[in-house]
C-alpha cells in the first residue's frame, strides 16, 4: 500500500506531504483545486515522462517520493532479478532537473525508467473513466479468470515447467543445428585435426627450438669466447687462478702475525674453490659447444612446420594450436555422436510436454468451472450500479497450434475473451466497442472488486470514475468501493457525497490564494469537517441544517 506521498516543485505544488491510510481513502475538492495534479505527480514515480515546464519553480528540480509497504506482494524475486535491496517499506523516488534530465531511485539505488515503471505497475493501478485499455487486454482478462479459479500454485508450477520446456526446445534446435553443421564439415574438420595431430605439437616446444637454433647458429662465437675465458681463468702463467693461489700463499705466511689475516686467507681459499668450479664448467661448455648443421636443418624443418600451421590458422603460439586441436576434436565427436545427445534431449522434451499438457488440462477445467461464477458475480455487481440490462459473457477457446508445441502457451491451452452488451437485445462485442466511458468504469470496478476477493492487488486509484452516476447508483458504487477496500487500499477522487461518505480517511484538496502565488494544499479532515464538506457537496458552499443532517446520515454519525 501507499503509505506516504511527498511532492516538491510540481505544477501548483511547492511542498506537499500526504500520509494515506488503509482501506478507502477519499479525495475531494473543487474542480481545478489540484486533485489531478497530485495524480500527475504520482505518475512520475510510476515511470511517466515529465517536462520541466510543469515545475512550480523553473530554477529548482522536481522531486516526487512514494513510500510503499510491499510485504504482502511477493516481490523479493523482482528485487533479486534487478539487483535491488529489498525492503518491506520501499521508497520510489524520481528527480527531474530544470534542464529536463531525470533520475529514478528504488531504495536509494539508481535505476532506469523502465525498472521503476515495472515496479510501480506492481504497486499502483490508476484507473480513470478513460483508462479502459486494461479491461480489453487478453492477459488481464485471463488474470481475472485465473484469480477466480484459485489455482495460483498450479499456474505457477505450469509456468515454471513451461519456461524449462521452452529452454530445452531452444537447446534442442541449437544441438540439431550444430550437429548438422558438424556433419557437413566433418571431412574438413578431420583433415585439420589429422594435420595438427600428425605434427605432435608440444606447448613450449617452439620456444625451446628457437633457443637451440640460435645457439647452433652462433656456436663458433660461443666456443671462441668460452675458450678465451678458460685461458684467462686457469691456463698460462698469468691466469687468474695461478695469481690467486700465489696471493693465498703470501697470506698463509702472515697468519701468525695477525689473526685478521687468517680470516682473509680462508675467504680467499673459498673464492678459489668457487672459481675453479666456474672454470671447470666453462671448460665443459666449451668442449660440448660445436657446430651441427644437421641438427640446425632438423630444427629449421620442425619450426617451419609450426610456423606454417600458425600462419594457416592465423594463430601465434603452439598453445593456441593445441586449443584449436581440442575444439576440432569436440566438433568431430559432435558429428559422430551428437545424435545420441539429441535423442536423449528429445525424450526429455517429450516427457516435459506430456506433463505440461496434463497441467494445462487441469488449468482449462478449473477456468471452465470458474467462468459461470465470474459472470454471475460481475452481473450482480453491475445490477447494483444501475446496469441491470447489461450482459457479460466470457468465451474460453483453445490457442492455435504452433508446430510441435501443439497449442501450449505460457498460461496453458486457453485464451479467453470478454464480450459485453450494455443493453438488452444488442449483440455481444468487445467491451471498448459497445460501452461508454462511465459504463466501462463501473464494469472495471465490478471486475476489480471480484479479483480482490481472491488475490492481493496493488493500491487502486480511481480518478472520478463515478462521472455520470448519481442517487442510489452512486451509493451502490460507493458500497462496492467500500467492499473492495476490505482487501486492499483504495484511493478515489470523487465529486459525489454518497461515495465520499464511505471512506475511512477523507482528504480535502484546495487552492491557497493567501499570498501572491497560488498553491495547491491538502489536509485530512476531522469527523466534524467531513460533515461540513459532504454537506457542501450536497447543497453548495452554505449548507443548511437539512444538508448537514443528510451528511450526518450518510456518514452514520447521527
Amino acid at each position: 500500500m501507499l503509505q506516504k506521498l511527498v511532492i516538491n516543485n510540481y505544477a501548483l505544488i511547492d511542498n506537499l506531504e500526504i500520509s494515506f491510510g488503509d482501506g478507502l481513502n477519499i479525495l475531494t475538492g473543487e474542480t481545478g483545486a489540484g486533485k489531478s495534479i497530485i495524480l500527475g505527480a504520482l505518475s512520475l514515480i510510476l515511470g511517466q515522462r515529465a517536462e520541466s515546464r510543469y515545475f512550480f519553480n523553473q530554477q529548482k528540480k522536481c522531486v516526487i517520493e512514494g513510500v510503499f509497504k510491499i510485504s504482502d506482494f511477493h516481490l523479493k524475486t523482482y528485487f533479486e532479478d534487478n539487483e535491488l535491496d529489498y525492503e518491506a517499506e520501499t521508497i520510489l523516488r524520481r528527480e527531474i532537473s530544470a534542464d529536463g534530465k531525470s533520475r529514478a531511485f528504488i531504495n536509494d539505488t539508481p535505476v532506469n525508467l523502465t525498472t521503476i515503471k515495472q515496479l510501480g505497475e506492481k504497486l499502483i493501478d490508476i484507473h480513470s473513466q478513460h483508462a479502459t485499455l486494461e479491461i480489453n487486454d487478453p492477459e488481464f482478462q485471463l488474470l481475472v479468470v485465473d484469480s477466480a479459479a484459485g489455482h495460483g500454485g498450479l499456474l505457477t508450477d505450469y509456468k515454471s515447467k513451461f519456461r524449462a520446456y521452452k529452454k530445452a526446445r531452444a537447446k534442442l534446435q541449437q544441438l540439431i543445428g550444430e550437429s548438422d553443421k558438424a556433419k557437413s564439415d566433418l571431412d574438413y574438420y578431420q583433415f585439420q585435426f589429422d594435420e595438427l595431430d600428425k605434427a605432435s605439437l608440444a606447448k613450449d616446444e617452439q620456444e625451446k627450438l628457437e633457443l637451440e637454433l640460435y645457439t647452433l647458429n652462433n656456436a663458433e662465437e660461443i666456443k671462441r669466447n668460452l675458450l678465451g675465458a678458460c685461458l684467462l681463468m686457469q691456463e698460462g702463467e698469468t691466469s687468474a687462478l695461478i695469481q690467486l693461489r700465489e696471493t693465498a700463499h703470501h697470506l698463509s705466511t702472515l697468519e701468525k702475525f695477525n689473526p685478521l689475516i687468517e680470516g682473509l686467507h680462508q675467504r680467499l681459499k673459498s673464492t678459489i674453490i668457487e672459481l675453479k668450479d666456474i672454470a671447470s664448467e666453462i671448460e665443459n661448455l666449451e668442449q660440448h659447444t660445436h657446430t651441427n648443421e644437421a641438427r640446425a636443418i632438423e630444427i629449421n624443418e620442425r619450426l617451419s612446420v609450426i610456423y606454417n600451421l600458425q600462419k594457416k590458422h592465423r594463430l601465434n603460439t603452439n598453445a593456441e594450436l593445441l586449443q584449436l586441436q581440442d575444439d576440432l576434436s569436440e566438433k568431430i565427436q559432435q558429428a559422430l555422436f551428437g545424435d545420441e545427445e539429441i535423442e536423449k534431449l528429445q525424450k526429455q522434451i517429450a516427457a516435459e510436454k506430456q506433463e505440461l499438457e496434463k497441467l494445462a488440462a487441469q488449468l482449462s477445467a478449473n477456468r471452465a468451472k470458474a467462468i459461470p461464477d465470474i459472470q454471475a458475480q460481475v452481473m450482480q455487481s453491475l445490477t447494483e450500479v444501475g446496469m441491470d440490462s447489461s450482459t457479460l459473457k466470457i468465451e474460453q477457446a483453445a490457442l492455435a497450434a504452433k508446430g510441435e508445441d501443439s497449442n501450449l502457451g505460457a498460461d496453458g491451452f486457453d485464451q479467453v475473451r470478454f464480450l459485453f452488451s450494455a443493453n438488452k437485445g444488442h449483440t455481444l462485442a468487445e467491451m471498448s466497442k459497445v460501452a461508454s466511458g462511465g459504463e466501462l468504469s463501473r464494469l472495471m470496478l465490478s471486475i476489480k472488486s471480484l479479483i480482490a476477493r481472491y488475490t492481493a492487488l496493488p493500491t487502486i486509484i480511481f480518478d472520478e470514475i463515478d462521472t455520470g452516476v448519481s442517487g442510489e447508483v452512486a451509493n451502490k458504487v460507493g458500497q462496492i468501493m467500500e467492499r473492495l477496500s476490505e482487501n486492499l487500499q483504495v484511493i478515489t477522487i470523487t465529486h459525489l457525497p454518497q461515495i465520499a461518505s464511505k471512506g475511512q480517511s477523507h482528504y480535502f484538496v484546495y487552492k491557497d490564494n493567501g499570498t501572491s502565488t497560488t498553491y495547491t494544499r491538502i489536509r485530512q479532515l476531522s469527523e466534524q469537517e467531513r460533515v461540513l464538506e459532504i454537506a457542501k457537496m450536497l447543497s453548495g458552499d452554505k449548507p443548511g441544517e437539512s444538508a448537514l443532517q443528510n451528511a450526518r446520515e450518510l456518514l452514520g454519525s447521527e
